[in-house]
């Protein structure tokens, strides 16, 4: 038979029948495995997955817009940052450094010493001054003396002019009966002339000396008011040797030395007042369409992170953007010129309760957030008050003013 015959007669046999195992066998084999699922059931459980991830996705969709929608209108940056005065402390007159009170990181109050500066010379100046006063007010009693003194030649020269006067009259009536000379009687009427210039000289003299003094007193002539502005000037000038705190803050920047030399207007160290800062936020020109003076606003320095917020309120927004008043403006009038997007500061005013309970420092990073729902407010600030302290001027003070009475009195004689 050939192959092919063979193959087909197999084909048509039927198959043998298994045999049976024995009981015991049976029993001692291990259970079969489950049958394994069937792709219908892996293709209905992945459905299954994909429609429950899908309904997660659906309702976080919804949730997220339903928080978008309905959360109030906002702006924010990150291109924020703290702002504050730095005061500078500069030296008013020269002078060498004797002795230093501050130091950097150290907190000062407002008047207290900083830097002593060697007094020496504005001493001596001051006491010159006082000198010049005392002789400002001599040099006025002596012409209030010569304003009597001219008093009294006058009140002579009168005198002298009518005995010339009387004189003359009797050698003339004398002089008809012939019983003096004509020579005699031209020598009584010269007499007479020159009472009469003596006479005059001592009015204007008089006048000469009233003039100093006339219309004043010792303490509004102005001769001693010269003098007595002298005294105020190195008296000031003696003041300026101890500089002390302009404001109360923390010190920065300090660069003197002691025993250094400084001239007039040398940068001696810095005060930064950390009561009053503030956040200078750039935010981008079209962030600024709703941005209002007086929007809430809420802050999170980066040196704290978001466990601490602050609350502030828009001041104002800044007259021009950044680059705007930069060193070198930009000149766009190119022909490869290329459109930025410009940022311009907005000033924002922090809570000082917050700012007390949880200090800033100047230059640190924030992240802002400004509610616009309000937008009745406007653009521009039209007035705030100016930071910082009040500063009194050094006038000398009232020691001064007494001890510029105490000289006038002891020139005057009055103090014994």
């Amino acid at each position: 038979m050939t192959q092919g015959a063979l193959k087909a007669r197999a084909e048509k046999l039927p198959p043998a029948e298994p045999k049976a195992e024995p009981e015991a066998a049976r029993a001692a084999a291990p259970p079969a495995p489950p049958a394994p699922a069937t792709s219908a059931t892996k293709s209905r459980v992945r459905k299954i997955g994909f429609l429950i991830l899908g309904a997660v996705v659906l309702i976080g969709a919804i949730v997220y817009a339903a928080i978008v929608l309905t959360a109030p209108p906002s702006e924010e940056t990150d291109d924020a940052y703290v702002g504050g005065n730095i005061v500078a402390v500069t030296a008013r007159d020269g002078g060498t450094v004797l002795a230093l009170h501050a130091d950097n990181t150290q907190q000062v109050r407002q008047g207290a010493p900083l830097i002593d500066l060697d007094p020496a010379t504005t001493d001596v100046q001051l006491a010159a001054a006082e000198a010049a006063l005392g002789r400002a007010v001599r040099a006025v009693r002596s012409n209030t003396a010569e304003v009597d003194e001219a008093g009294a030649e006058i009140a002579q020269a009168q005198a002298e002019l009518g005995k010339a006067q009387n004189d003359y009259a009797r050698r003339r009536g004398a002089a008809v009966d012939g019983a003096v000379s004509g020579e005699e009687v031209s020598h009584a009427a010269d007499a007479v002339t020159t009472a009469r210039a003596a006479l005059n000289l001592a009015r204007a003299k008089q006048a000469q000396a009233a003039s100093t003094v006339a219309g004043t007193s010792i303490y509004n002539n102005p001769q001693v008011l010269a003098a007595i502005a002298d005294v105020r000037q190195a008296a000031i000038n003696s003041s300026h040797m101890r500089i002390v705190a302009p404001v109360s803050g923390v010190i920065a920047q300090r660069t003197v030395q002691l025993g250094q030399k400084v001239a007039a207007g040398t940068p001696l160290m810095a005060v930064v007042p950390l009561d009053s800062l503030w956040i200078d936020a750039n935010f981008r020109e079209t962030q600024l369409q709703h941005l209002r003076v007086g929007q809430p606003v809420t802050i999170h320095a980066d040196v704290y992170g978001n466990d601490i917020t602050y609350h502030g309120k828009v001041l104002g927004l800044g007259a021009g953007s950044g680059s705007a008043f930069s060193l070198l403006p930009p000149q766009n009038a190119s022909g490869n010129w290329i459109k930025i997007v410009q940022r311009v500061p907005v000033r924002i005013g922090l809570d000082p309760a917050e700012l007390k309970k949880n200090p800033l420092r100047v230059g640190l990073s924030v992240d802002v957030k400004v509610a616009t729902g309000d937008r009745s407010g406007p653009m521009v600030a039209g007035s705030s008050p100016p930071a910082g302290a009040v500063q009194r001027s050094l006038d000398g003070g009232p020691q001064i003013e007494a001890r510029i009475r105490q000289i006038i009195a002891e020139n005057l004689g009055r103090v014994r």
